[in-house]
């Protein structure tokens, strides 16, 4: 068993299909690793593509709501604190702090 390992090693074909087994996977350009860091990446850009496209839902669904007039007096007085005249707002903040 032992010398047909050792025969087998010490053929040349095999030693070279190794050492190029070994070079494909971890330092050629194109190797298994490189391939792997890659798929994450587009992973990750998928995953952020995903986001803006919801985001860009949400903002679209706004901007039809604000198109219309009271959409666009609900948005003022909530999000930019615009007011009437003769008209006082209060703004209330509540104190995250629990005593």
């Amino acid at each position: 068993m032992k010398d047909l390992t050792l025969k087998f090693l010490k053929n040349s074909y095999v030693i070279i299909i190794i050492i190029f087994v070994i070079w494909m996977i971890f330092f050629d350009s194109n190797s298994i690793l490189v391939h792997n860091e890659l798929n994450n990446d587009i992973n990750d850009l998928n995953n952020q593509k995903e986001y803006y496209k919801n985001e860009i839902e949400r903002d679209n669904i706004e901007l039809n709501q604000i198109k219309t007039d009271s959409g666009l007096e609900k948005y003022a007085r909530e999000k930019l604190f615009m007011k009437r005249e003769n008209e006082e707002i209060f703004i209330i903040e509540y104190d995250t702090i629990s005593k």
